[in-house]
């Protein structure tokens, strides 16, 4: 095997370890030992409802309270136009009323990324993009930092004179944690955020030569995957998946489910060989409230819409109903 045969190996084998599993010192975590996490959401979000962000509430809450984890972002990244679901609202209506969701949050931001490519992206690769995004950004997703890549970053709006997302000229060599997720949720609010009315952004990879900030030792920063049960059980259908795509997603990022309807998780997992396998990487969110999962559903807050239902309000929030009304979205039995 070739030196950068082996290289590859290594780091793959350090994607692959279970979440929460640090390398260091026995003893309490600190700061810098807990995994940092970024959650990132996909899906249609034809609308996005309040079930939608109490996922990410909810998640960070458990990460947290586990003890090996801190939370220190979400993102929200709406499918694209082409995937074709029927009554699929336009990206730009969508991506406005995920803004109008979130609005309000200090951590959670919505993503253009995946709405603005040429066609349909797998949550593969919407997860490698977010992925390759950080390393440049941060240089704390494993050790790979200076590997260009072909992965188009979101960059300024057109006309808009372009800067860094961040000046690193007199960075220490070893910062301290604070500093460094200061750096992140900078870079986060910057490039993740999208504020209505939607604009087009330009891609440019302004990060390319950006300089390390961290080394990959010092603190480790993951994007997990945060799904329903329902998802989770799609893993299960043959065919449905690409069984390599299944693979990066829970090998190598991993998941956070939240369960709805009482969903029985493990039997899901069962199965499936590939979850099972990586039974480890999969973290479900468990606590001893009774949380009324089912307003995550879109499709009652569609019906609800068309009916005239005030318990509409159950579902989604209400700037993001005005937003409804107002483009006149959803009235149609046809979406």
């Amino acid at each position: 095997m070739e030196l950068s045969d082996s290289i590859k190996h290594i780091e793959r084998q350090k994607e692959r370890r279970p979440l929460g599993q640090r390398e260091g010192p026995a003893g309490a975590m600190t700061e810098t030992t807990k995994t940092h996490v970024i959650l990132l959401a996909c899906g249609s979000f034809n609308p996005i409802t309040k079930g939608h962000i109490q996922m990410f509430e909810r998640a960070r809450d458990y990460l947290h309270k586990t003890g090996r984890f801190i939370v220190i972002g979400g993102i929200v990244s709406p499918v694209h136009d082409s995937y074709g679901k029927q009554g699929l609202v336009s990206s730009r209506h969508r991506l406005i009323m995920c803004q109008l969701a979130v609005q309000n949050s200090d951590w959670i931001r919505v993503d253009p990324w995946e709405c603005y490519q040429d066609t349909w992206q797998t949550t593969c690769s919407v997860l490698e993009h977010h992925r390759d995004l950080m390393k440049r950004v941060t240089g704390c997703i494993l050790s790979n930092v200076n590997t260009p890549s072909m992965t188009p970053v979101i960059g300024q709006p057109r006309n808009e004179t372009s800067q860094p997302i961040y000046q690193n000229n007199n960075a220490p060599s070893k910062p301290t944690a604070a500093k460094i997720l200061g750096k992140v949720g900078e870079s986060l609010s910057r490039i993740c955020c999208v504020r209505p009315p939607v604009e087009r952004f330009t891609f440019v990879d302004e990060n390319a030569n950006l300089g390390t900030v961290m080394r990959y030792e010092e603190i480790e920063l993951r994007i997990l995957l945060l799904c329903g049960s329902d998802l989770l059980e799609s893993f299960c259908i043959p065919g449905l998946w690409n069984e390599a795509d299944m693979e990066v997603i829970v090998g190598d990022f991993g998941i956070v489910v939240v369960p709805r309807d009482a969903a029985d998780t493990d039997r899901i997992m069962n199965h499936s060989s590939i979850l099972r396998k990586y039974k480890n990487n999969i973290m479900v969110v468990k606590d001893d409230i009774n949380h009324p999962m089912s307003v995550v559903s879109s499709t009652k807050s569609r019906l609800a819409l068309q009916h005239g239902d005030g318990h509409v309000v159950d579902y989604l929030s209400q700037p993001v109903i005005d937003y409804i009304l107002k483009s006149q979205l959803y009235i149609n039995a046809s979406g």
